[in-house]
């Protein structure tokens, strides 16, 4: 007993010297979850996943620097003296068998509480890291690096603590409260139970923060070229092309290192630093918001990134938000027109893995990318890919492409044992860097090629002011649960010839993933006026009025949202006004009688891209004031009438979920617009408010963006039904609408070229089909009377100058 009580107290002697040479030193970059909620009556004792002391100094400072229980305590448990923090044991195998799994301070703590019945105490799990560590290929430096997959020794340690002592990462589990589970006859408690449970924890904290071991780069990348489906293809391409086997198998090489990633933690820790300066020059901050439900998940599915396409720095503002955040950044899916030299090569090494635009006639090509992305979320890496393809110039969600998600849906139905999760990301910027191209392709100009000189124009204006940015990540979506749910008995249909139910998952798993990423958007100064602003005639608004409108908007989406997750701007109107005019995407003009607030030109064409990013969270709102714009009153049941065919093809059109019941969302729009003062309630329904008021023009101001979609819609009918059903092609009209609309812009002034974009009409043509309106047959269309009285009917939502001119127009 002397012998043990003298070594505790050398133990207790070493922590305290080793503790005030490091105390000052050792910095935290970041600690999850903040703040951390403890039972203050009840003994404390923090577990860690090894023995490491430099983990126990760094938690007793943690814990001291958080106002927690403190780490460097020694409790009394009857008769047992117990440290307030300690390590699980290092588990070694032995022929299979694994041994070291007794924890002494583990069994002496349930000792004590078996003992004595009035005795409780909480376990707290904590999981640090000292940064994050490189490969194994990387010489000797990966020693200075601090975690990864195998555990450290002493000198690896060392170096890592002078190297990386102040980038520390630590990650608190949930308490574990030890006398109810003692005190359960269902439950038998043993250290074995308790170790195991927790040991469980580590692991999947530790996956969710390093993701699955990098270092394998070459053994990946023999493992895709030796794969049966890659040798059949070379086998095939052998035949085919009267080859010889080695030099098909080398044309797979070559294009495996096209392909693949050489993710290194050394080059992604240069470019967090890099980002962190850069985003600091750039933006006034970057807000994050929603990632807590990623965090949940992230250590037992694999996860897909799904965000928006804005900007070429999507993906670099998204892998810096995960690093920062404690989340292993995602391998990314990058266009081949990015793996230009000097940058190509260092974001491969920070994840991207590159693909061709197409290679559907290139079987060996497709063969080793099919390869390539299953056997990354097979083994649980995080990948990240644009639904998209390109960049929206446009601001709006572009139509889904089916390509990656094919082979996601291909990859998880051939390893179906870990559920993958798509993870919604939403990215709103306040003055995006490609403003300038994003301009002249709003004007009708040509897209470029991307070009190493890209960089260096982007580089100048840094010095430009940026605004914040918001990254929102939606809803996960469990991709096991989308297939039992759309395409019941998936797991029956043979995968290699390419199932039947994957030509209906598909576009619906597309359509809900842009749903989810339209319902994460956020609003923002930018997004707010350009709302307002572009709605009125000559772009040019009085500075209270258009701060009173923006204000309304806000308030309308607090009581009644767009979206579940929409996140609101902070501040006052007036701010609002004064840092869009900083960024320099409108103009204050004084007056006598009071300011103007204008938007040139080249200004308001560049606005329709912010006011296109936030657009579908205000259709609700919109399409019932653009109701009452030409109506003066209406009951609930012809409102409801009226503006029921109108909900899908919004819906479609802009990618946002449809009301579950539209009349009880009609319903309640009415009542939030009466209660802002913009409708009158009445005995029989529901009236706007006389001309001369405000509330009149803040009614005008928010119908107006509904316009131009029902205005595309009316155009589509009236030139269907000029002719009689089955006499048209789905083609023909098409083209015909397309030429309609641009004419139209034309005689009206505008220079949109997304207006009589001819996607929009082919979606409006697949709602229609889709709701019962028209029936294909041989690729004509058909339709039936029903049709043509919805659209007379709808004419009732124009004002008749507009009216007039769209009936002139189709019969032309």
């Amino acid at each position: 007993m002397a012998s043990m009580q003298a070594s505790m107290g050398l133990q207790r002697l070493w922590h305290r010297l080793a503790s005030r040479l490091l105390d000052r030193w050792l910095a935290f970059r970041l600690v999850e979850p903040e703040p951390f909620q403890l039972d203050a009556t009840l003994p404390t004792l923090y577990v860690i996943a090894r023995p490491a002391l430099t983990d126990e100094i760094a938690i007793d400072r943690l814990s001291r620097d958080l106002d927690l229980p403190d780490a460097g305590q020694w409790h009394q448990l009857g008769h047992a003296s117990l440290p307030g923090c300690f390590a699980l044991p290092r588990l070694r195998g032995s022929r299979g068998a694994i041994q070291g799994q007794h924890s002494a301070h583990l069994q002496h703590l349930l000792d004590a509480l078996e003992a004595d019945a009035t005795l409780d105490a909480q376990l707290v799990p904590v999981s640090v890291f000292w940064s994050r560590a490189p490969g194994k290929d990387f010489g000797f430096w990966k020693m200075l690096a601090a975690d990864d997959w195998a555990w450290s020794g002493r000198l690896r340690r060392l170096l890592s603590v002078i190297v990386n002592g102040r980038h520390l990462e630590a990650h608190f589990g949930e308490p574990i409260r030890l006398r109810p589970l003692i005190d359960d006859p269902e439950v038998t408690l043993t250290q074995r139970k308790v170790a195991r449970v927790l040991r469980v924890h580590f692991r999947r904290i530790r996956a969710r923060v390093l993701g699955p071991d990098i270092s394998h780069h070459r053994t990946l990348m023999r493992g895709v070229v030796d794969s049966r489906p890659v040798r059949e293809a070379i086998q095939e391409a052998v035949a085919a092309d009267r080859s010889t086997p080695a030099r098909e198998r080398r044309r797979a090489e070559r294009y495996a290192r096209e392909i693949a990633s050489n993710m290194s933690y050394p080059v992604m820790r240069f470019l967090y630093e890099l980002l962190k300066r850069l985003w600091n020059r750039l933006y006034e901050g970057v807000d994050v918001h929603g990632l807590d439900a990623v965090k949940a998940i992230a250590g037992e599915r694999t996860l897909i990134y799904v965000p928006c396409h804005r900007s070429h720095i999507d993906y670099l503002l998204l892998s810096y938000v995960l690093y920062r955040e404690g989340l292993m950044p995602p391998h990314i899916a990058a266009g081949r027109n990015l793996d230009m030299p000097v940058i190509g090569a260092l974001l491969r090494r920070g994840g991207a893995f590159f693909l061709r635009r197409s290679f559907k006639d290139n079987r060996l090509y497709a063969a080793v990318f099919n390869e390539y992305l299953h056997r990354l979320i097979a083994r649980g890496h995080p990948v990240e890919y644009f639904i998209e393809g390109g960049r929206s110039r446009t601001g709006r969600m572009l139509s889904p492409r089916p390509g990656m998600l094919a082979m996601t849906l291909r990859s998880f139905a051939r390893d179906a044992i870990r559920d993958v999760a798509f993870v919604p990301v939403h990215v709103g910027y306040e003055r995006v860097l490609e403003s300038n191209s994003y301009l002249r392709e709003l004007r009708g100009g040509q897209k470029k090629k991307e070009s190493p000189l890209d960089l260096l124009r982007v580089l100048k204006h840094l010095r430009e002011p940026h605004g914040r940015v918001t990254v929102s990540v939606g809803e996960p979506r469990s991709l096991a649960d989308f297939l039992n749910e759309t395409v019941p008995g998936w797991q029956d249909d043979p995968v290699a010839a390419r199932p039947e139910w994957l030509h209906r998952a598909v576009p619906l798993l597309g359509k809900t993933l842009a749903r989810r990423i339209n319902d994460a958007a956020s609003l923002n100064a930018v997004s707010l006026v350009a709302m307002t602003l572009l709605a009125t005639p000559h772009h040019t608004i009085e500075s209270d009025l258009l701060a009173h409108h923006i204000g309304l908007l806000v308030r309308l989406q607090r009581n009644l949202p767009g979206s579940r997750h929409c996140q609101l701007p902070a501040g006052e109107p007036a701010d609002w006004i004064e840092h869009v005019a900083s960024l320099g995407f409108v103009t204050r003009q004084p007056q006598a009688l009071g300011e103007l607030v204008t938007a040139r030109p080249e200004q308001a064409t560049l606005l329709t891209w912010y006011r296109n990013n936030v657009l579908h969270l205000f259709m609700h709102l919109g399409l019932v004031a653009f109701a009452f714009r030409n109506n003066a009153a209406f009951t609930l049941d012809d409102l409801d009438a009226l503006l029921s065919p109108a909900w899908p093809l919004l819906a479609n059109e802009l990618y946002f979920a449809p009301p579950a019941d539209p009349r009880e969302r009609l319903s309640a729009t009415l009542s939030v617009l009466t209660e802002e003062g913009l409708l009158q309630a009445t005995d029989n329904g529901w009236r706007r408010q006389p001309g001369h008021l405000e509330s009149s023009e803040h009614l005008r101001l928010l119908g107006q963006p509904v316009q131009p979609t029902l205005e595309r819609a009316y155009l589509l009918l009236a030139s269907l039904l000029r002719y009689p059903s089955g006499e048209l092609t789905q083609q023909a009209l098409e083209e015909h609408s397309r030429q309609l609309a641009e004419r139209l812009t034309l005689l009206s002034g505008l220079n949109a070229p997304e207006f009589f974009d001819k996607r929009l009409f082919s979606g409006m043509l697949e709602t229609l089909e889709q709701q019962g309106w028209l029936r294909v047959e041989n690729e004509r269309l058909f339709y039936d009377d029903s049709l043509r009285q919805t659209q007379m009917r709808s004419r009732a939502l124009f004002d008749p100058e507009l009216r007039h001119r769209l009936v002139r127009l189709t019969r032309q």
